[in-house]
């Protein structure tokens, strides 16, 4: 007799009261609670049971090894590192497996650890992909596998989960032109308020990625704000420190006057600072430097003076939010086509707030910054929390900037989407859901 592979998404809808009831009543279920009725079928094992309830005897349930996995395209930078602690810290609170995979800066690399994800029946992974081209196949192999993924960061232009199918559950990103626009305007006016004018740099990221193009476009809104600011030269750090430092090396040689640089990530701020450092320049006091992404490192960096500004991103909140999110849709979830592409809002990190974003997410003494559980709707259909502001990111605000494909046009569940005001629902929804706010302090915190 052929077995059948196990698709989550043919279970009942767990997140109705009134169904977990009655399967647990046929299954006998005698003092098992709700909670970890929800929890066993993560496992499998409700999951196993309730095909059986539902005449699936023959069903070979696909979550064997109950696993999750984020796909960094490097494990070197702190972003990844704290990308992955997040993962890690919800992968537990919700029961799964965990893994960290190193894709040692080659997009090949990360594909096929991604498909093997798929041999091993894991729910699935999500990407930081470093070709965002490599999207594609990932979505080709997701559907041979059954294998869910998220992404954020790099994609291909105008491309949308919709093009490879439902596996691609969520592309996902902060809002980064505003985000960046922030930071850069922190750095100008720093400048502005020590010499009233001054030259400025940029290191910019891996040419061509998606989160580069729209933090340059946020640091170029800035400098329009700031006349007396010219930015006369630029180098590629590609997210890297090392790379950053040679870079800051070559840019301070190449202009003598600099007073500041905007660079494109904390790991890169921090290859700036060891470079000014060397050069005898004072950071924080002659020079000035903005980072990008809220790393615990950058966060210091800002608490002791050296760092002007950084984008609030928490990493910890971006691998525990798509953590969740897969083990929701691999428990029967099934987001609308609204909420299959997102932008959350960084917080603009400086001096005068640095102090409550260390307290939260860096030096927090053991507590944790979020309610792990609590991202999970399948686990809280009542009062689930992003714990972020999270709102629909529209296809053209992803890709302003970037020239239409011919014959480009909106896939059709987006298009209808928008035409019965989706995305005004799904905004409105996620904003009054969202009572642990990112910048407050921690739910964990003690009264």
């Amino acid at each position: 007799m052929v077995r059948k592979r196990f698709n989550p998404r043919h279970l009942p809808d767990f997140t109705q009261k009134k169904i977990i009831d009655r399967h647990m009543e046929r299954l006998d279920t005698t003092g098992v609670s709700r909670r970890d009725f929800l929890s066993l079928a993560s496992a499998g094992v409700a999951a196993s049971a309730a095909a059986a309830a539902l005449g699936m005897p023959n069903v070979a349930v696909a979550s064997g090894s109950n696993k999750v996995a984020y796909l960094a395209w490097s494990a070197s930078t702190e972003y990844n590192q704290l990308v992955s602690l997040g993962a890690e810290k919800a992968a537990a609170a919700l029961g799964l497996n965990y893994s960290f995979f190193d894709g040692q800066i080659d997009s090949g690399r990360q594909l096929s650890q991604f498909e093997q994800l798929g041999t091993e029946q894991a729910i699935g992974g999500f990407f930081n992909i470093l070709d965002g081209s490599a999207l594609r196949r990932a979505g080709q192999f997701a559907e041979e596998n059954q294998t869910f993924f998220a992404a954020i960061w790099d994609s291909v232009p105008w491309f949308t989960p919709f093009d490879v199918g439902d596996y691609f559950t969520v592309y996902l990103n902060p809002h980064e032109d505003e985000a960046h626009r922030g930071v850069a305007r922190a750095v100008y006016q720093a400048v502005t308020d020590k010499f009233g004018e001054g030259e400025v740099a940029a290191l910019t990221g891996t040419p061509g990625n998606w989160c580069e193009i729209s933090r340059n476009a946020g640091r170029n809104l800035a400098l329009e704000e700031f006349p007396n600011i010219r930015q006369t030269d630029e180098l590629p750090g590609k997210w890297l420190r090392e790379e950053s430092l040679r870079a800051t090396e070559d840019l301070l040689t190449r202009n003598g006057n600099l007073k500041g640089i905007v660079a494109q990530n904390d790991d890169e701020a921090q290859g700036a600072l060891t470079a000014l450092r060397n050069a005898g320049l004072r950071p924080g006091e002659d020079f000035f430097v903005g980072g990008a992404d809220g790393t615990s490192l950058g966060a210091k960096a800002i608490q002791e003076g050296l760092q002007t500004s950084t984008s609030g991103n928490s990493p910890v909140f971006t691998g525990a939010f798509l953590t969740s999110w897969l083990y929701d849709v691999a428990n029967g979830w099934k987001p609308r086509a609204a909420e299959r592409q997102l932008f959350w809002k960084p917080t603009v990190v400086t001096r005068e707030n640095v102090d409550a974003y260390v307290e939260r997410y860096v030096d927090n003494s053991g507590v944790d910054p979020f309610d792990f559980r609590r991202f999970s709707r399948v686990l809280n259909p009542d009062d689930w929390d992003p714990q972020a502001y999270i709102y629909p990111a529209e296809t053209e605000e992803i890709w302003k900037g970037y020239p239409r494909p011919d014959g480009w046009s909106l896939p059709a569940p987006l298009a209808e989407a928008k035409a019965r005001g989706e995305f005004d629902q799904v905004r409105e929804e996620y904003a009054a859901r969202n009572k642990i706010k990112f910048d407050g302090p921690s739910p964990n915190k003690p009264a």
